[in-house]
This record gives C-alpha cells, sequence and structure tokens, in this order.
C-alpha cells in the first residue's frame, strides 16, 4: 500500500476503528470527536496537527512520528508512546486521560501536561528536563532513573517517587508535595 500526503484537512467524528486510517504523512490536520480505539497508526507521521476529543485508547503506534502534535481533552489510555517514531518527537498534552500509557526511555523535554490524568504512567529511564506537569494527577506514576531536572511538579498531586535513584536537581515542588518524595522512609508528616 502506497503512503499518501495529507495537509490542511479536518477530520470530524470519524470512527478509525471501523474506517481504517490510512498509512501516511499528516500535516496540519486536526482530528476533532474522532475515535481511534485499538486502530493501527503504525508508520504514519503527524506534523503540526492536533487531536481534540479523540480516544486512542490502545492504539497502536510503533514507529509512528508525533512532530509537534498537541492532544487536547483525548483519552488515551495504555498508549505505548515508548514504541513511536523517536526523530523530532514533541508532543503536548491538555486535559488528556493518560492512564497505563509508557514514555518508557523517551527523551520529552519541555513536554507539557495540563491538567491531565496520568495514573499508572511509566517514565522509567525517561529524560523529562523541564516538564511542567501543571495541575496532573501522576497516581501511581513509576519514576525510575528519570531526569527530573527543573521540571515543575508545583501544582502537581499524587506523585511519589525516590529521589535518589532519579535526578531531580532544580526540580520544582510545592510544600504539599513533599510528603510524595518521603514515602520510602515510611514517616507521618502532619
Amino acid at each position: 500500500m502506497s503512503r499518501i500526503f495529507i495537509e490542511s484537512k479536518e477530520f470530524q467524528k470519524v470512527d478509525f476503528s471501523k474506517e481504517l486510517l490510512l498509512k501516511g504523512d499528516y500535516e496540519q490536520c486536526r482530528f476533532v470527536d474522532c475515535v481511534f480505539t485499538n486502530s493501527k497508526l503504525v508508520d504514519s507521521s503527524f506534523l503540526d496537527c492536533v487531536f481534540e476529543n479523540c480516544d486512542l485508547s490502545l492504539a497502536t503506534i510503533a514507529n509512528t512520528a508525533f512532530r509537534d502534535v498537541t492532544f487536547k481533552g483525548c483519552k488515551m489510555l495504555g498508549l505505548q508512546f515508548d514504541g513511536c517514531n523517536q526523530f523530532g518527537l514533541s508532543i503536548q498534552f491538555q486535559g488528556c486521560q493518560l492512564n497505563l500509557s509508557s514514555f518508557y526511555k523517551l527523551r520529552l523535554r519541555n513536554t507539557k501536561f495540563n491538567n491531565c490524568t496520568l495514573h499508572e504512567v511509566d517514565f522509567t529511564d525517561a529524560d523529562l528536563t523541564g516538564v511542567a506537569f501543571t495541575n496532573c494527577d501522576l497516581l501511581g506514576a513509576k519514576f525510575e532513573n528519570t531526569i527530573l531536572e527543573k521540571t515543575d511538579f508545583r501544582t502537581a498531586h499524587n506523585y511519589s517517587f525516590d529521589p535518589e535513584i532519579n535526578r531531580v536537581r532544580k526540580a520544582k515542588f510545592s510544600f504539599s508535595g513533599i510528603p510524595g518524595l518521603l514515602d520510602k522512609y515510611q514517616i507521618d508528616i502532619e
């Protein structure tokens, strides 16, 4: 099957779990209220695209390129971002549900997560330098050998990780978030 090139097109209310999204390059496209549940977005490229109020849960994104892509109000449960094309990876999230997703070993410098739910998300071995978790719920998120330098956790909540096994130099925390850094010591803070 040959690759297609689509530019500046808006897709509205398309159910790509039933209608296959053609493999290709999508530039400056908008996907609004679309369903990609269990879809295969393999080997496609999205440049300067917006996904708004879409359901991408359990979509296969192996070798998929996301460059300057914004996800707004999307349901993205169980996505394996660690399998996507890492060259030029640039993504932003606003009001998204990313529970059970994986960013294992990804370089996500300066990525913005705004008002997102990130329960049980795997950030192991990732580079999150300068990332902002603004009003995000990080319950059960896994941080191991993660670079968290200059990462902003000031308005994030429910995070818990060991600063001794992560690089946290110049990371930003609020006073109310400090107990999440001391969980391993099993101490009570009142």
